[in-house]
Formats: structure tokens, C-alpha cells, sequence
């Protein structure tokens, strides 16, 4: 049984996640009860780490150097847990409680702190990514992470390839991701897409009138490129399903499913992300997630 202090450290991670993993969460749902309590604190402080690389924390914006300060902060506390002293923070204080019970791996932490800083990076020089190679390194960091952390709380079978499944699967979320937000980012002076590829298909990246260039279609067909490699990294990632049980197999296909929806939309309309930020109606995520119970992958 838990304590009433850890017990509330674990509320607050579920409410953190509730709130503002939109996506998520209609996995995270699926979980038995203590096992959607630990990804709800890793969770927790994924989206801390994520907050901080946008600056969105302490209502207001912060400077490239309060951006690093902090994210040594929680690369420096994330260590500490093995020692167990998480400085009464109660994500830290719940994340040590699951790293205890579950083999979480607490070093991928480190990795998602890597590539936030990459995004300051990108933030204070403009350099994006030159080739596929380097876009993957990112989204290994920032997301593949996140598929490793997630493995470690799922009940699985021993796999040497489990790892690698996970952190293809969050390569493949991550993919869409970037995809969906390419007028966001850049807006925000952030551009993802690795420029050998748009030299290739002749995109030049830029706004007209509020909307995404397309001349002559070149963005579209880049796209749809796009999408069906990120298709490719999806059904690498899915190999991970058979090695789960029944409720994290639902959760892993829920979450991913929901993505892979969104890929197949992009795909099928390339243009509609050319003047907004798609995304799932609330009643698409729960049928996604209710033929996840049922093993469906699509």
C-alpha cells in the first residue's frame, strides 16, 4: 500500500498526463492500474523536459541559457533517483517508486535531454538537419526514448530485439510528428525536414499568405515520400506487439495506431497541413483505441 504522500505524487502525474497528453493518454487508459501510474511519471517528466525546450514553463518564456540551466537540472536529478532523493518532488518521487518496482530504464532520460538540446540548438543558430541520418539520431532521442521508457513499464517477454522495436516504433511517432507540424515549427524558425531531401524534390521551404508553399506540388510529393518511409519504421516498431501481454499490447497499438492514422491522412491529402495542425477527433482516438483491445493495428 501506498503512502498518503506517494500516493498523491502519482495523482499528480495522472493529472499532468490527462491534461496535456492528448494522444496518449487513450493508451495509457488501457494499462492495469499500477502500471498507467508508472507511465503516467514518466510521462510526467517527459513532458517537463519538453516544456523546457519550448520554453513553455513559469508562464513564460525562457532564455537559451535558463533552457540549459534547467535541463542540466533534470539531467542532474534523474540521477539522483538511484541514490533515493527526489528533493520532494512528487513526478521525481513517483518515478523513483516505478523505477523500483518496473525496469524502467532511467538512463533514456538522458537521451531525451540530448536531443531538447538540440532543439536550443536549432533555436539559437537555425541549423536543422542536413540527411535522414541525422533527423533519425534526433527523433531516437526524443522519441525513441520515450518508446524504451515505455517498454521498461509494459509487462513483456524477454526479447534481445525488444528495445530496438520500441525505440523504432517511437522513430516512426516522432516522423509524424514532424510531418504534422512543418508549418508550426516553422513559424517557430524550427525546420525538421532534412534538407538533402527537399534539394531533391525541390522544395524551398517557406509561407505564402499564412499557408505552405507548394510550387508545383513539390512539398505534396515530398510528403507522401515522407509518409510511406515513416509507414516502414511503424511496421518495424509494431514487431514489439507479440512480445506484450494483452493490456500493454492494447496500449502500445493504441498509441501508435493514433499516429499512424494521422500518417495515413497526411498522406492521402498532403496539402491539408499546408494551413493547419491536423489532428484526430476525440471519437477517432476512442475507436482507435477500442480496436486496439481487439489487436487491430490499423
Amino acid at each position: 500500500m501506498l503512502s498518503p504522500t506517494l500516493e498523491q505524487a502519482y495523482t499528480t502525474c495522472e493529472e499532468i498526463t490527462r491534461t496535456e497528453a492528448r494522444n496518449f493518454y487513450y493508451g495509457i487508459r488501457l494499462l492495469p492500474r499500477d502500471r498507467r501510474a508508472a507511465l503516467c511519471a514518466v510521462y510526467a517528466l517527459a513532458r517537463r523536459v519538453d516544456d523546457i525546450g519550448d520554453g513553455d514553463t513559469d508562464g513564460g518564456a525562457l532564455s537559451a541559457e535558463q533552457k540549459r540551466e534547467r535541463l542540466a537540472g533534470v539531467r542532474a536529478s534523474v540521477a539522483t533517483l538511484a541514490a533515493g532523493s527526489d528533493g520532494g518532488d512528487p513526478v521525481l518521487a513517483a518515478l523513483a517508486d516505478a523505477a523500483r518496482r518496473l525496469p524502467i530504464p532511467l538512463d533514456a532520460f538522458g537521451e531525451l535531454v540530448d536531443g531538447v538540446e538540440r532543439d536550443v540548438d536549432m533555436d539559437e543558430t537555425g541549423r536543422g538537419y542536413a540527411d535522414f541520418d541525422e533527423l533519425v539520431w534526433y527523433c531516437r532521442c526524443v522519441a525513441g526514448s520515450i518508446g524504451r521508457l515505455c517498454l521498461g513499464v509494459f509487462s513483456a517477454r524477454p526479447d534481445a530485439n525488444g528495445p530496438r522495436y520500441a525505440d523504432a516504433l517511437g522513430i516512426a511517432l516522432q516522423q509524424t510528428n514532424v510531418l504534422r507540424d512543418v508549418r508550426e515549427d516553422l513559424t517557430n524558425g524550427r525546420v525538421y525536414l532534412p534538407q538533402d531531401e527537399l534539394d531533391r524534390f525541390g522544395v524551398r521551404l517557406r509561407l505564402e499568405d499564412g499557408r505552405l508553399a507548394d510550387d508545383a506540388g513539390a512539398l505534396s510529393a515530398y510528403v507522401r515520400f515522407a509518409c510511406e518511409r515513416a509507414q516502414t519504421w511503424y511496421d518495424d516498431g509494431l514487431r514489439l506487439v507479440p512480445l506484450l501481454d494483452r493490456r500493454s499490447a492494447a496500449c502500445c497499438l493504441a498509441m501508435s495506431g493514433i499516429y499512424r492514422r494521422l500518417t495515413d491522412r497526411i498522406a492521402a491529402d498532403p496539402a491539408a497541413i499546408r494551413d493547419r495542425r491536423l489532428s484526430l477527433s476525440g471519437r477517432e482516438k476512442a475507436v482507435v483505441a477500442a480496436r486496439a483491445l481487439t489487436g487491430r493495428t490499423r
